[in-house]
C-alpha cells in the first residue's frame, strides 16, 4: 500500500522540529531571554504558558487554518465544516474528555516529551531542536496565546 499523500509534509515538519533526545525544554539555563519556558509537572504543563488565557473559538480557527498549526493535516475532527482532515494521527474527537488541559498543553507545547520520535512538531519548544532554518531558530511555531487557544478548543471536545 502506498504511503498517504501527506507523508512528505509530515516528514518535512518533523525535520524542522525534531528534538534531540534527553534535554528538557525548560532545563537549558543558557537559553536566551526570548526562549519560552514552561515547567512540566507529572504528565502535563499545569500553568498556562506566559499567563495567557485561551479562547476556544480562536483555537478552532487555528486548528482549521493551514498555516502555523496545520492540525488537520494529520488529525480529524467530526465537524462537517472541517471537510479536509488527515488520518495519520489520532482523531481529536473526545480528546477533552480523555486528557486534562495540562496534558493537552504539554502535547502541543512539546510532544517530543510524551512521544519521542513522533512526526508532530513541538509547537512551543525552541531549544534542543535539530535542523531548524536560521530564521526560525529560537522562535516557537505558535506563541503562548495560540497554544492556549488550541488547548481551550481541544478541552471543549468532550
Amino acid at each position: 500500500m502506498p504511503p498517504p499523500p501527506q507523508l512528505p509534509v509530515i516528514v518535512a515538519l518533523y525535520a524542522l522540529a525534531a528534538a534531540a533526545p534527553g534535554t528538557p525544554a525548560w532545563a537549558d539555563e543558557r537559553a536566551s531571554e526570548a526562549t519560552p519556558l514552561f515547567q512540566v509537572v507529572g504528565d502535563g504543563i499545569s500553568q498556562p504558558l506566559a499567563g495567557a488565557r485561551g479562547d476556544a473559538e480562536r483555537g478552532r480557527a487555528l486548528l482549521v487554518e493551514r498555516a502555523a498549526a496545520n492540525c488537520l493535516l494529520c488529525h480529524a475532527v467530526s465537524d462537517p465544516s472541517m471537510r479536509v482532515a488527515g488520518n495519520v494521527a489520532p482523531a481529536l474527537d473526545g480528546v477533552g474528555r480523555r486528557l486534562s488541559a495540562a496534558q493537552l498543553r504539554l502535547r502541543i507545547a512539546d510532544i517530543q516529551r510524551v512521544s519521542p520520535g513522533t512526526a508532530m512538531p513541538s509547537y512551543y519548544r525552541v531549544d534542543s531542536l535539530d535542523r531548524v532554518a536560521a530564521e526560525y531558530r529560537g522562535k516557537p511555531i505558535l506563541d503562548a496565546r495560540q497554544v492556549e487557544d488550541i488547548v481551550a478548543y481541544l478541552a471543549s471536545l468532550k
